[in-house]
């Protein structure tokens, strides 16, 4: 079975200049439209790797709890950042954690976690708006300062932990779901799915693209997903 690096390295063989996530913001930076290629993605999830390797010692057996939105874009090249570098992405909060991604100020001034990363949503933020607690990272100011090319130092193993979600653990073996889905699949995936992470490797594993969400409008919905050339919705 493919890994999540799997994936993502056959979207940039296939086509790298396609663009593979839009993201619709109906939140708090309402009518931000952000839309993704491989490449730039990959970019994003270099950057996140190297940070998380280099400057964090991040690696396989540690556990990223990533406290984001499920269907905002930063929360996708978190995850696969930290699936890069062989870690354990955790949504549940539930388990001692080496790492705390969020957008919570609060929380990262807070967290018993060895290291903490506070996340600005918005798409063109150079540094985050509030104060940064003292020894938390500020993502939108330190990830640029990080190389756009990865190297791992180490892999998991098949049987090691990718995933830890309210429904259940999900092993680097099995965390890329099989589907029929059509080649170049357009899929929506809404913002209360269970597991929203594996529904979008899902659609990359057939060189397709997602279409994801904050809060988006039901009554703008429709016309939205025909005008992104949705194929298949997921809600």
């Amino acid at each position: 079975m493919p890994t999540p690096t799997d994936v993502l390295a056959a979207l940039l063989r296939s086509d790298p200049a396609r663009p593979r996530v839009t993201f619709y913001d109906d939140t708090v930076n309402a009518g931000e439209r952000i839309e993704l290629s491989a490449k730039v993605l990959a970019n994003w999830v270099n950057k996140a790797a190297n940070l998380l390797q280099e400057e964090l010692e991040v690696g396989p057996g540690a556990v990223v709890r990533l406290d984001l939105p499920a269907t905002h874009w930063r929360t996708l090249y978190w995850a696969l950042g930290t699936w890069s570098v062989g870690a354990t992405v955790d949504l549940t909060g539930d388990r001692p954690v080496d790492l705390l991604v969020t957008a919570d100020a609060g929380a990262a001034a807070e967290s018993d976690a060895d290291a903490a990363a506070l996340v600005t949503l918005a798409a063109l933020a150079r540094q985050h708006p509030e104060p940064v607690p003292d020894d938390v990272i500020d993502e939108a100011r330190d990830l640029s300062t990080f190389a756009d090319q990865f190297d791992a130092w180490e892999t998991p193993t098949p049987d090691a932990g990718a995933l830890v979600t309210e429904g259940g653990t999900f092993a680097y073996g099995d965390v890329v779901p099989t589907v029929d889905w059509p080649t170049r699949s357009r899929v929506y995936v809404g913002d209360e799915r269970t597991t929203p992470l594996r529904d979008v490797l899902a659609a990359w594993s057939v060189d397709g693209s997602v279409v994801l969400g904050l809060g988006l409008d039901a009554d703008r919905l429709p016309t939205r997903l025909e005008a992104e050339g949705v194929t298949l919705t997921l809600r």
